[in-house]
């Protein structure tokens, strides 16, 4: 009974948390905030958690209306949304790619640009969230959420002992497996987003 009730927020918790890719966040994390001290790295996680946290909340609640304003349908933004988390996926892929996130000018206010947003919420987080919604519900797709947000200040808060773990080039590794399920979750978008649009036809 209990898994019965436990497994839809199972079922949505990973494909978010394949979303986020708080593990592949961590080097960035750490190669951002490395000049500074603990206090100042604890204020820009927070900072970063929240802002994404609200970031995807609010696309959860109003999402919908705005795309409706727009005039455009959850299928065209499936369709946009999978082709852009396809390419993004296989940019990322590419030696020292992910790093081009990082530069001197973003350094100013790194907590929203880029550790909020496009690492830990981005097109993957949105365009899931928005899936999920529409199978699962509010309350699962919410709950999903925020508790993935919460592992990932967990995890890039004590992201310097996860790396004395499994070391450097563990972390890298699990961050290109990361994009491989993230190019996978696109594509998976694209078909979906077809599908649906074909069948509008009919």
């Amino acid at each position: 009974m209990l898994i019965t009730i436990l497994k839809p927020y199972l079922i949505t918790f990973i494909p978010i948390f394949l979303a986020v890719d708080i593990i592949g966040t961590i080097p960035i994390f750490l190669g951002l905030t490395e000049s500074l001290n603990n206090r100042q790295k604890n204020k820009i996680l927070t900072d970063s958690v929240v802002i994404a946290t609200v970031l995807a909340v609010v696309f959860i609640f109003l999402g919908k209306l705005i795309l409706r304003g727009l005039g455009i349908t959850i299928d065209d933004f499936r369709v946009a949304g999978g082709i852009l988390l396809f390419i993004l996926s296989v940019y990322l892929l590419m030696p020292g790619k992910s790093r081009d996130f990082v530069s001197m000018s973003l350094t100013e206010d790194i907590g929203v640009f880029p550790l909020a947003t496009p690492l830990i919420t981005g097109p993957a987080v949105l365009v899931t969230t928005m899936m999920l919604l529409n199978s699962f519900g509010l309350l699962v797709t919410l709950t999903s959420l925020i508790v993935n947000m919460a592992l990932a200040w967990l995890v890039l808060r004590y992201s310097n002992v996860l790396i004395r773990i499994i070391g450097s080039s563990g972390v890298k590794a699990f961050s290109k497996i990361s994009y491989i399920f993230l190019a996978a979750i696109g594509v998976m978008i694209i078909r979906e987003g077809i599908a649906g649009i074909i069948s509008s036809f009919k």
